[in-house]
């Protein structure tokens, strides 16, 4: 299949049995491909955001309504419409939304998702708690207006499919050989085939559906190529499969055919994976190290802990929030007082995420003990971590100590080329004071933490100090 047949077939397939598939993961950058792909949705999707908060998903309490009616009014969330829901930048979904999504998923056997994923080689994907639960991986880059054609469509087969035990467990070795860790992985696939089956026209799983839910399911999730089989073993005859069909050498998969069609299917960066799950290989997107506060940064749900200092922010409707169900029953207390009563349990503090650079401060020892043996060890290890370092965006800062004191190389900086020529110019011999090494080290992470950045530490010595602080 061509990858505008794939994404085709997916949706079509997830249009026949959205319970059992879960939803698509259509990779793509925003663009007239991508809007013709999700025009083909039903005018019925829920298009959500990952800013949006809790009360918007679920549902909430009714604030101005309440207050109004003075009773407790409840309003629906989104995910209480029918029909498919669309989230647009899955992959900045924060944690408590993909377990939102996940407990709606899991809750609701109907309920289908697709999620836009745009993140680029150097991002994280969406969290592996929604993909893991969604069938299809679809990738749209590389395809062109051009490429974007219709294809017939087929009758449905209206009754069950059937699928033989044999058939599982070839689903089942396929996804061994293919490196896949999850469970879910060959149920998916399962439900994939039979699905294809029945849009097909057939009422028992074939050949081409597995390929087709190989293609589909778990090619995306490969993190290694699967092995053929040797040359020397032949395969064994029709007699043989007979005699001993638990054999897991009488499957008829993995072979050539599926394969085969398993390599066009492949994503490009499977030999840059690790041989675990496909969520679980994902590097930082070097944007920065997470940190909450009240001033900036992206809104996140108010909470009733924290720090409740003089410049905490009090968030008036999520207050509001939880003082309604209460105001009849404070109200039967407090004769003849008609206004909302707010005790201190039910402020709620507004809170913000916000992104802050990375400093990794690098301490090099370059005593004249280092330096006899490890100090062109730690260069090359340095050097390492700073290509780390660039591809990230980390900010960088280099002391070395040697003699009575500490120095201060390069203060923080994001330059990889001066950085490394003052590296190579690094002399070494003298006593090790290590205690002033580490003074100048905590005084820069210090400082830098004062400006916004996160400091990490990173140590190179053999730790034969022999000059104290004072020098």
């Amino acid at each position: 299949m061509t990858p505008w047949g794939r994404a085709i077939t997916a949706l079509r397939l997830l249009e026949r049995d959205p319970g059992g598939l879960g939803g698509i993961v259509v990779h793509a950058r925003s663009g007239p491909v991508r809007d013709a792909f999700l025009a083909l949705l039903p005018p019925t999707a829920t298009r959500l955001h990952p800013a949006m908060s809790p009360e918007t998903l679920t549902g909430g309490v009714d604030v101005a309504a309440s207050l109004t009616e003075g009773a407790l009014i409840h309003q629906l969330g989104l995910l209480h419409r029918d029909g498919p829901v669309l989230l647009g930048m899955a992959e900045r979904t924060p944690p408590l939304m993909a377990a939102t999504l996940a407990a709606w998923r899991d809750a609701n056997p109907k309920a289908a998702l697709i999620l836009c994923d745009e993140h680029g080689p150097d991002e994280p994907p969406p969290p592996i708690a929604l993909t893991d639960r969604i069938a299809f991986h679809i990738s749209l880059d590389g395809i062109s207006r051009a490429d974007i054609e219709d294809f017939p469509v087929t009758e449905p087969h209206p009754g069950s499919v059937t699928v033989s035990e044999a058939t599982v467990e070839d689903i089942v070795h396929l996804a061994v050989s293919l490196g896949i860790t999850s469970l879910r992985a060959p149920t998916l696939a399962l439900s994939a085939a039979k699905a294809h089956a029945a849009l097909s026209g057939r009422d028992t799983v074939t050949q081409d559906d597995i390929i087709a839910a190989a293609e589909l399911v778990l090619a995306p999730r490969a993190t290694r190529l699967p092995q053929e089989p040797p040359e020397d073993n032949p395969p064994p005859t029709d007699e043989e499969r007979e005699e001993d069909p638990d054999n897991p050498a009488s499957q008829t998969l993995p072979d050539e055919i599926v394969l085969a069609a398993i390599a066009t299917a492949l994503p490009p960066d499977l030999l840059g994976k690790t041989d675990s799950n496909m969520g679980k290989s994902a590097r930082g997107s070097g944007a920065g190290q997470r940190r909450i506060g009240n001033r900036r940064g992206r809104p996140l749900p108010a909470r009733d802990t924290g720090a409740r200092s003089s410049d905490a922010r009090v968030d008036l409707m999520a207050t509001l929030r939880a003082a309604v169900p209460w105001q009849k029953l404070r109200h039967s207390e407090t004769l003849g007082n008609s206004n909302p009563i707010i005790h201190p349990s039910d402020l709620r503090y507004r809170r913000y995420e916000d992104l802050s650079d990375r400093l990794l401060v690098f301490a090099v020892d370059a005593s004249g003990s280092a330096a006899l043996a490890r100090l062109a060890e730690a260069k090359g290890a340095v050097e390492l971590l700073l290509a780390e370092a660039y591809a990230r965006r980390d900010h960088v800062a280099l002391i070395s100590f040697r003699g009575t004191e500490a120095e201060t190389l390069l203060p923080p900086t994001r330059s990889l080329v001066q950085t490394k020529r003052r590296l190579a110019a690094l002399p070494g011999g003298g006593a090790t004071p290590l205690a002033s090494g580490l003074h100048t080290a905590l005084e820069t992470a210090v400082q830098s933490q004062r400006k916004g950045l996160s400091p990490v530490l990173i140590l190179l010595t053999d730790g034969r100090s022999n000059i104290a602080l004072n020098g």
